[in-house]
């Protein structure tokens, strides 16, 4: 892969290219857009880590969102002064910093409601529906579209058909930021072909033509069948996120007494050291916790980034050849890895257990379960031949352009509805599944 191709300021379905405006890029073009979607905005009722909370300040995937892309960003501009000399001349760091901030913005645009329990609430019924001959119609490839369900390849096809230009192009990002957001540049078949269920895809069938267009673009290698190489900045990306969901998870479960300060406060100056900041430094006993961790916190960000952009400039040649294992922290360099580990043990040993998020997610569980199960049986129902019954056709009245037509396969129709279900907050998808069932959300 070479930077000039991995770095095209062309746009996925636009046939034309016009002046670009002072002073807005094609890659803050791609920022805005994202922003400025509905599928962005809904973010900010969707669950991060805990459930959408009373306490203002824990994250959503919203903050959550814009938290990694103002790392993605430093780390890309980072990146591009450091292989400047490497960089199209027509680019500036700026540009990187750009394209990395707009994936990272994008990256778990696609999320169903619940987080990663409503990925598995999606997968679960659907493995229940295969089992009852509801997906007897479709290709090996397309069930595995399902029962492998992902928020990447939701994201995928939010980004690229859903938002703004409706199946003709979607939001027409450039191809380096689709390049970017793309972590897994492959379909759920590799999935199906080695049978490792733990491994997560970004591309439906349904998408498959667009990959494969953003692949050739882009220069991304083949590495076999519907399956390509990852752009570098995907790993950058990945870092942000890595390093926000670090760090962020920890100061989320002392807001809810999970963690006590003391035991984040050591973690993270075994990582910065003697390199504290002098407002830390001047800190009293009266200053408030959150003050305390928000200043170091900082500091340490400002570490991990650095050790990140260095990790990925040593490793150019193999991120270049397609052919660099594992992510950016594996091959950083002590404290910077372990810090990032060690914050990750933390919060699966002592957040993740939380009595309240067990609760939160057995309940995402009950209120997928609830829509998939109208949703997708009048859809059934539809294929079927049969007249619609008075229910199924007032279902399909909530669907509006979502409905199934007469001349889609079984397969778009499903497609339809996990883009109508998985479009959903948090909030919404419980307010609609008790309305379903005979009860009231109203108090």
């Amino acid at each position: 892969m070479d930077w000039h191709s991995l770095l095209t300021r062309e746009r996925l379905g636009k046939l034309t290219h016009s002046a670009e405006e002072i002073a807005r890029s094609p890659f803050h073009k791609d920022h805005d857009r994202v922003i400025f979607s509905g599928a962005f905005r809904r973010l900010g009722r969707k669950t991060q880590v805990h459930p959408v909370s009373s306490n203002d300040l824990i994250h959503t995937r919203l903050t959550h969102s814009l938290e990694v892309s103002c790392v993605g960003r430093s780390l890309g501009m980072l990146v591009a002064e450091m292989l400047r000399e490497q960089m199209p001349n027509w680019s500036e760091p700026s540009d990187l910093g750009m394209i990395v901030q707009s994936a990272c913005l994008a990256h778990d645009i696609g999320n169903p409601p619940f987080g990663h329990s409503g990925e598995d609430a999606v997968r679960h019924w659907f493995r229940d529906a295969l089992e009852r001959g509801w997906l007897d119609s479709m290709s090996s490839a397309e069930q595995a579209d399902f029962l492998n369900f992902e928020g990447n390849a939701q994201g995928f096809r939010v980004l690229t058909q859903l938002e703004y230009h409706q199946f003709d192009g979607g939001m027409r990002l450039t191809y380096a930021t689709m390049g970017a957001f793309l972590k897994y540049p492959w379909t759920a078949q590799q999935i199906s072909q080695t049978g490792n269920k733990a491994q997560k895809f970004g591309c439906y069938q349904s998408e498959l033509p667009i990959l494969e267009n953003i692949a050739e673009k882009l220069g991304l290698p083949q590495l076999g069948p519907q399956r390509w190489a990852r752009h570098p900045l995907v790993y950058l990306v990945e870092a942000a996120d890595d390093i926000c969901y670090g760090l962020i998870d920890l100061e989320d479960g002392i807001e809810m007494n999970l963690l006590d300060y003391s035991e984040v406060e050591e973690l993270l100056l075994n990582l910065v050291g003697d390199d504290l900041p002098e407002t830390y430094r001047q800190l009293g006993i009266n200053d408030s916790r959150r003050r305390k961790l928000a200043i170091l916190r900082g500091k340490a960000i400002e570490h991990l980034t650095q050790a990140a952009a260095h990790t990925f400039v040593q490793n150019q040649a193999l991120l270049l050849n397609g052919q660099l294992q594992g992510d950016l922290v594996e091959h950083m360099q002590d404290p910077a890895k372990s810090c990032i580990l060690n914050a990750k043990q933390l919060a699966r040993e002592r957040i993740f257990q939380d009595k309240r998020k067990t609760l939160h997610e057995i309940g995402a569980y009950s209120t997928l379960e609830t829509l998939l199960e109208a949703f997708c049986g009048a859809v059934v129902e539809f294929h079927s031949g049969r007249e619609l019954s008075f229910k199924n056709r007032r279902i399909f009245d909530l669907l509006g352009n979502s409905a199934p037509q007469t001349h889609w396969s079984l397969y778009q129709s499903f497609l339809r509805i996990i883009d109508y279900i998985g479009g959903m907050t948090d909030n919404y998808a419980s307010h609609i599944a008790k309305e379903m069932t005979g009860g009231s959300s109203q108090t």
